[in-house]
């Protein structure tokens, strides 16, 4: 069963109507306000389509566990019920996990794609378990203080606490459920069998100081995928796009192009 996801439409009037669709899908425990800093410069360029995983924001709630193959179809579905063809995609996390499921299971619909921040695999299982037993119990609010720990570098969370506040906003406003169920889908998550299978041209970026999925994690992806390449991001932890949102966007727009 496809969850309803919200989304939303940026630079329909500022691109020609022929402009490719890049499609934006957020982490875990996020919305599209994370792409917020890049929006400009992407709706300068593409018609951008910034989509609301399962279980976040304004998309429906059901019930988990969730898998990563219920994420997936979730998205085919919208493509669908939007009349998209291929698109073009940059995810963040588990953003970035549902991209790579895309370009996998259903790679004539993703021409071209940005993985930021992200991993094919990333145990233990038994870490997000216990996670979205917490939330559950405790609701997201619980994991705030952690989270901001992972999300941005120590001189970050120091010059911008404002922004580090707005980010931890975006996690206590996701529904407990949604947040819980996708970890479990990240617990049963292992798309490393899929990787050799994607023929879209793929840019990895990573945050130099990421801790939660480490470059390491960028460069499994790179050896895997066919012609990948991989750019790492210096001063940058797991939410790249809200502390380098410069450096991103630059990196995004020069692989994924689009109109000028």
């Amino acid at each position: 069963m496809t969850a309803r996801l919200a989304c939303t439409w940026y630079g329909l009037d500022d691109v020609p109507v022929d402009a490719p669709v890049l499609v934006l899908g957020n982490s875990i425990g996020t919305n599209q306000g994370m792409w917020a800093p890049l929006i400009p410069e992407l709706a300068g360029r593409f018609r951008v389509l910034a989509v609301e995983t399962r279980g976040h924001a304004g998309s429906e709630v059901l019930p988990g566990p969730y898998s990563l193959d219920e994420l997936g179809q979730d998205f085919l579905a919208l493509f669908d019920e939007l009349h998209l063809g291929t698109v073009r995609y940059a995810g963040l996390s588990l953003g970035g996990m549902i991209g790579m499921w895309l370009a996998a299971h259903a790679p004539e619909r993703v021409e071209r794609m940005a993985l930021i921040c992200t991993s094919a695999y990333l145990p233990p299982a038994t870490n997000w378990i216990e996670r979205a037993e917490t939330v559950r119990a405790k609701g997201t609010g619980s994991i705030a203080d952690v989270a901001a720990g992972r999300w941005f570098t120590e001189g970050f969370r120091a010059r911008e606490p404002e922004r580090v506040a707005a980010a931890v906003a975006m996690l206590e406003a996701t529904p407990d459920e949604g947040y819980a169920a996708c970890c479990e889908a990240i617990a049963g998550m292992d798309l490393r069998g899929d990787l050799p299978r994607i023929t879209a041209d793929t840019l990895v970026i990573a945050g130099a100081d990421d801790p939660a999925t480490p470059p390491s994690h960028a460069e499994a992806i790179v050896g895997s995928v066919p012609g990948a390449r991989l750019q790492i991001v210096p001063d940058a932890a797991h939410l790249a796009t809200l502390e380098q949102p410069e450096a991103i966007g630059a990196l995004v727009v020069a692989h994924l192009g689009g109109a000028r």
